[in-house]
């Protein structure tokens, strides 16, 4: 395999493709290792088949990716499960092309671009999936998903591999190669991921906890663009004293950027911000209004019940 690309395609992967990917292969191993629900068939099955479970491999997942290609970019935006034969390494092309057929119907404009699995690193078996799929698309492309969870790793656990066709041993032989890519989101893909990442903790977390998160993430997001600025600005100085040679493409790109910045100290910035701040504090004080209004009518409620009891025993009349 070889380590990057050479055929200069752009590729641009949708969250929605990580999700899917995920999502099939979290089933599929969840139906591999299913909960013991009684005491003793835990017992039972710790000493039968605990090393039995110890030793089984991960699951592989496999399944289609589907986009479209504009020109020399190839953008990714879903996929959809595949059936897959161990035993033949090949896949169900019945299945797939009924897929398809139903995917042409919702998205008429979405095209199988290649395929995708679960794995640390591509295998030769990769290879037999990968010229099935020729047929259908001369340049398939492969989406690896790492499922292995490791906390030092900051980058996301997907790879994107092409296929080239290198001469090995004076034998022509078709080899992964590694392909860049960037996320790419559309307004709908923001708004369910960031629903995703605020939802509420299955163990039971509070909104407390809810709200610590949502703030560590707000601190963690201003603290990375602090440093990145104290880089920026470290490396201006540097420019300016002539320690580093200067660049213009940089400089052009900082000029930009600091062309906005007077964009916010505007006067109509200025009374566009303070009526919008004035109407949040207004909404602010009507719910205040509303909840001691209430409260209010709550305690009169109880007062007339309290005070009608009482008057049907002496008579009197009830507080309005």
């Amino acid at each position: 395999m070889a380590s990057s690309s050479s055929s200069g395609l752009t590729f641009k992967l949708h969250p929605l493709v990580i999700l899917n990917i995920s999502d099939h292969y979290t089933r599929v191993k969840s139906q591999m290792n299913p909960p013991i629900s009684s005491g003793s068939t835990t017992t039972t099955n710790s000493i039968n088949g605990g090393d039995q479970q110890q030793n089984q491999s991960p699951p592989r997942v496999y399944g289609c990716v589907i986009g479209v290609q504009r020109g020399r970019t190839v953008e990714i935006f879903n996929s959809f499960e595949l059936l897959y034969d161990p035993s033949t390494h090949s896949l169900d092309r019945a299945f797939l092309l009924k897929k398809q057929e139903l995917y042409k119907k919702v998205f008429p404009q979405f095209y199988i671009l290649g395929w995708y699995s679960t794995g640390s690193d591509a295998q030769e078996s990769d290879m037999h999936i990968h010229k099935a799929l020729m047929d259908i698309n001369e340049s398939p492309v492969y989406v690896l998903l790492n499922p292995s969870i490791n906390h030092a790793q900051k980058d996301l656990p997907i790879c994107i591999y092409e296929s080239e066709l290198h001469v090995i041993d004076g034998i022509p032989q078709l080899i992964f190669v590694r392909s860049s890519y960037t996320i790419e989101t559309v307004e709908a893909e923001r708004i369910s991921v960031d629903h995703v990442a605020h939802l509420k903790p299955s163990d039971g977390g509070t909104a407390a906890t809810q709200l610590a998160a949502h703030l560590t993430g707000i601190h963690s997001a201003i603290k990375m663009l602090n440093s990145r600025i104290r880089v920026l600005h470290q490396y201006l100085l540097a420019m300016q004293k002539g320690d580093i040679p200067s660049e213009n493409s940089l400089l052009r790109q900082v000029s930009s950027l600091l062309r906005r910045l007077p964009a916010i100290e505007s006067e109509k910035f200025q009374d566009d911000f303070l009526m919008e701040y004035n109407d949040t504090l207004l909404i602010t004080y009507l719910a205040m209004i509303t909840n001691c209004s209430s409260a209010m009518n709550e305690l009169v409620d109880k007062f007339n019940t309290a005070y009608d009891r009482h008057s049907r025993r002496g008579g009197r009349t009830a507080f309005i």
